[in-house]
């Protein structure tokens, strides 16, 4: 039965070579990814942090959307400033619905003469949908089938990517650009989802191979599988979408404001006009919401998983853990979690019920390691 349902199972364009190099394949978003290599996932997240990490994430829809009106459509159904972002320049977004809940997290490029969309694997044909349907006449969404996506990541990936392509060394964390790595067209962001600096590389899928070659044999860089991508996105307090955030979160339950630019606000020049913008803006104003997305630490070694229930100094149930691991460079438990409004404050302690046992935690400032994107 196992035989049936993987050969169901997309590839990405690296699949062979994630065989060839030892990749423990596993089921991802409807794609046969790998989870790790032989040097193992807490070696794989130090690498990472300490030198390089590439990741294949080819799995992620690609999305070209064109027309004179693409960014003034593409920000109707988004929360965020679409129409001045500047060319050579992305922005996180967020795909509302009318309820206010999130669908979809996702990042926008501003290419010039195009807009360049990366939205999540598990979410793409339904967004896809979403942007066929709604942005419009004039406006061409055009789904790039035959591309593949790597991530370099990590304090030494601009001096890995740089010796092969020297221009890179001057963008900026958020650049984004069309760039020539040895003869392949690429489109290479400076951004990423680990917390360190690096890039995310779009390349055609007949060169992704020869391209992750070129990056593997870097003396820092190593191939990363999904479950220190995992740990590391959760060390730098990043949602996973359909566990932190999904269509039942709105963007200010999520604690996720940032992302809301102010002049899509109440009182911002082009305010709402957004799907669920009615909730969301009052939610702004009000602050009533009834729970939070917050990090906890736990005060002991042992992990606290998804889906662990949380409660209070009364054992009376007060939210569920979203994601959590034992953070390998923060050195203790870390996880994010749905509190009760009234829990969510720093240092509030609060308690995950673990076989029978209910394990001390507290409220904590994300992300749970700094952050060292490249600001120039």
């Amino acid at each position: 039965m196992a035989e049936a349902n993987n050969s169901q199972l997309a590839k990405t364009p690296l699949y062979d070579l994630h065989l060839e190099l030892g990749g423990k394949m596993v089921p991802f978003a409807g794609y046969e990814m790998p989870v790790q290599y032989p040097l193992g996932v807490k070696k794989e997240h130090q690498q990472t942090r300490e030198a390089a990490g590439l990741f294949d994430v080819s799995h992620m829809g690609q999305v070209r959307v064109k027309g004179p009106n693409a960014a003034a459509a593409l920000e109707k159904l988004v929360p965020v400033d679409i129409i001045d972002l500047p060319a050579g320049k992305q922005r996180y977004a967020l795909f509302t619905n009318d309820k206010g809940g999130i669908m979809d997290d996702l990042m926008v490029s501003n290419l010039g003469d195009h807009l360049f969309v990366v939205v999540n694997a598990a979410c793409k044909e339904q967004d896809i949908a979403h942007m066929s349907s709604n942005l419009g006449e004039g406006v061409e969404v055009e789904v790039l089938e035959d591309r593949a996506l790597l991530a370099l990541q990590g304090p030494k990936a601009a001096e890995a990517l740089a010796r092969i392509v020297p221009e890179v060394a001057d963008m900026l964390f958020m650049d984004s650009r069309t760039i020539t790595i040895e003869g392949v067209g690429c489109i290479i962001g400076r951004a990423g989802y680990t917390g360190e600096d690096g890039y995310e590389i779009s390349i055609p899928a007949e060169k992704a191979e020869f391209i992750a070659r070129l990056l593997l044999e870097q003396p820092e860089v190593e191939f990363i599988g999904l479950g220190a991508r995992d740990s590391l996105r959760l060390e730098a307090g990043l949602c996973l979408y359909g566990h932190d955030i999904d269509e039942t979160t709105t963007p200010v339950e999520a604690s996720l404001l940032w992302a809301i630019s102010k002049n899509r606000r109440s009182d911002g020049e082009r305010a709402g006009g957004f799907p669920g913008a009615e909730i969301i803006l009052d939610q702004i104003q009000t602050k009533a919401v009834s729970r939070k997305r917050v990090g906890l630490i736990g005060q002991g070694r042992a992990p606290i998983r998804e889906g662990t229930p949380l409660v209070n100094a009364k054992g009376e149930s007060i939210g569920t853990v979203t994601s959590g691991t034992f953070g390998p460079t923060a050195g203790i438990p870390v996880a994010m979690a749905y509190v009760e409004k009234d829990y969510s404050a720093m240092d509030t302690e609060v308690f995950a019920e673990v076989r029978g046992k209910q394990l001390p935690m507290s409220v904590a400032k994300t992300p749970f390691v700094p952050q060292r994107y490249y600001r120039g």
